[in-house]
C-alpha cells in the first residue's frame, strides 16, 4: 500500500505553489499557509473545491478561479518520484497485489488516476472520496476492509511517521519512506 505525495510522487514545488499564488493575485506566503491549514478538510471532504479555494484566498474564489486553481494543484503534484515508481512496476510485473492511499481531495484523485504510473495500481483510496484521512484509524480499517484483506497482511508505505504509525495502529507493517533504495531493501525483508 504506497502513498501518493512525496512516496510516488516527489514533494509540491514551491514554484508550483508560487505560481498558484500568483495566478489568482494572492500573497504567495499567505496563500502557502492557508493551503495547508485548511487541507485536511478539503482532503477529508468536509469542504468543496471552492469552498477550499475560498479559504484559502480568504475571500470568495470564483468558479474559474476554483477550476484554474485545481488544475494548477494537480499539476503540482504530478512529478513521478522515477525511483520509486520503478519499484511499484517491479512489483506489479511480480505479481505483487499492490494499492494506493493518499489524503487528496476526490477533485485531485480524479486527476490522478489519468496519471500512468498511477493506472498502473488496481486499488485506489483516496480520502477525499472516504471521507476520511490518515493518520485516523478508520481510514486504514476502511481500505483493509475494501480490499477484503487482514490488516496484519498489508505492508503501508509513507513519508510522514504519524500515517505510519497509524498504519501500525491498525494492526499493519508500515514502512516510513525516505527514497526508493531504502524501500526497495526494506520490502526484500517483507516480502
Amino acid at each position: 500500500m504506497f502513498d501518493y505525495g512525496g512516496v510516488l510522487s516527489l514533494p509540491q514545488p514551491e514554484s508550483d505553489a508560487d505560481a498558484m499564488a500568483r495566478a489568482v493575485d494572492a500573497e504567495p506566503e499567505a496563500f502557502k499557509r492557508r493551503y495547508w491549514e485548511h487541507r485536511l478538510d478539503f482532503d477529508r471532504a468536509t469542504l468543496s473545491p471552492l469552498a477550499y479555494w475560498s479559504a484559502v484566498l480568504a475571500r470568495p474564489a470564483t468558479p474559474s478561479e476554483t477550476a484554474r486553481l485545481v488544475a494548477m494543484d494537480l499539476t503540482s503534484w504530478a512529478y513521478p518520484d522515477e525511483g520509486t515508481v520503478a519499484v511499484l512496476g517491479d512489483l506489479i510485473e511480480e505479481g505483487r497485489d499492490v494499492a494506493l492511499l493518499s489524503n487528496a481531495p476526490a477533485v485531485l484523485g480524479e486527476g490522478l488516476d489519468q496519471l500512468p504510473w498511477i493506472a498502473a495500481i488496481g486499488h485506489r483510496f483516496y480520502s477525499g472520496r472516504m471521507g476520511l484521512v490518515k493518520p485516523d484509524r478508520e481510514i486504514y480499517d476502511e481500505m483493509a476492509r475494501g480490499l477484503k484483506a487482514d490488516p496484519a497482511e498489508i505492508v503501508f508505505i509513507d513519508d510522514r511517521q504519524e500515517n505510519v504509525a497509524g498504519a501500525e495502529t491498525a494492526g499493519m507493517t508500515g514502512l516510513h519512506f525516505t527514497d526508493a533504495a531504502a524501500l526497495r531493501e526494506a520490502l526484500t525483508g517483507v516480502r
